[in-house]
């Protein structure tokens, strides 16, 4: 099959090139940046370079591709997270609402969307919102376009955020409410095997999957990573999100951004987060906290 994966190589997007193209299918990559193009076509797939904001590259690329995957990101807007002007949430509608034009002008009629948790709510979600408002975009498109919504649980790639925490405080520090309760992880790979099986198979009208590769609480988390980095007895700290928010602002964080995140944590914490997903709870991936213990270990170790 054809199929043009937006997102570059990142996290998710180079293990889900190099599996479609093991699998024989002809993969067009997107990406912004032309220093980017040889490592895509040492993949074995071709560069497309361009702005997910220009509609008309989007619509060109798509064209005579039998699958397109989109995703969209905070990084994806360009601006500066510390920069108090940018509009994080709207410039990612006007992503979605490019995507929305470019299918409907190419003619696809098979789309597989990367959203995330707590996507199935507008409340209390935090930044996460902008998935939300996406899969509505989305959704606004011909009925005859089949939909499949990925919707990956928290990436255990974040927990590298909190490195430079315990180099300095000597734990984790989050207001997400900490302790025992078992909360949803996934890896990259685990999130591109799924999306690869997806691909492979009959799309339908409009579907929804959660992808999770483990269920640990923090106080699990603390102690994996802890052990995997030489500090045992690492804790996990909860503090209130007025403390996280002010962490946050003075830090420099774009306000939208700061309280996005303080939003999305304390909903993790009270576990609203998790609502939908454990409604529609999947078969968990093959990636667990102990291995990706020992990538966050490697991380630790180059910190300075």
């Amino acid at each position: 099959m054809k199929i043009v994966l937006t997102g570059s190589i990142s996290n998710v997007g180079k293990p889900l090139t190099a599996e479609l193209v093991k699998q024989g299918h002809d993969v067009t990559v997107i990406t912004s940046k032309t220093e980017r193009q040889k490592d895509i076509v040492a993949l074995g797939a071709k560069p497309a370079v361009g702005s997910i904001f220009d509609a008309d590259f989007l619509a060109d690329t798509f064209t005579g591709a039998e699958i397109v995957y989109l995703m969209e990101t905070l990084d994806a807007v360009g601006g500066d997270m510390m920069d108090p002007t940018v509009d994080f949430i709207g410039g990612i509608s006007e992503i979605g609402n490019n995507y929305r034009s470019a299918i409907e002008r190419s003619g696809v009629k098979q789309v597989v969307h990367l959203s995330s948790i707590g996507a199935h709510t507008d409340k209390g979600n935090g930044f996460l919102i902008f998935h939300h408002n996406v899969e509505s975009i989305l959704k606004q498109l011909p009925e005859n376009v089949s939909i499949k919504f990925m919707r990956p649980v928290g990436f255990y790639t974040n927990l590298f955020a909190f490195v430079h925490t315990i180099k300095t405080k000597g734990k984790i520090i989050s207001n997400n409410n900490g302790g025992d309760r078992k909360e949803p992880w996934v890896s990259p790979l685990d999130i591109a095997a799924v999306i690869a099986e997806e691909m492979n198979t009959p799309f339908a009208g409009r579907t929804v999957r959660y992808i999770a590769s483990d269920e640990v609480s923090p106080n699990e988390v603390a102690a994996a990573l802890g052990d995997a980095i030489g500090r045992p007895g690492l804790k996990w700290e909860a503090i209130s999100d007025e403390e996280q928010l002010n962490i946050y602002l003075k830090i420099g964080f774009n306000p939208q951004i700061a309280k996005g995140f303080v939003e999305m944590q304390a909903s993790q914490g009270s576990g609203l987060l998790y609502e939908d997903y454990y409604q529609h709870k999947p078969v968990l991936g093959k990636v667990k906290l102990a291995d990706f213990a020992r990538d966050f270990a490697a991380a630790y170790q180059q910190e300075q």
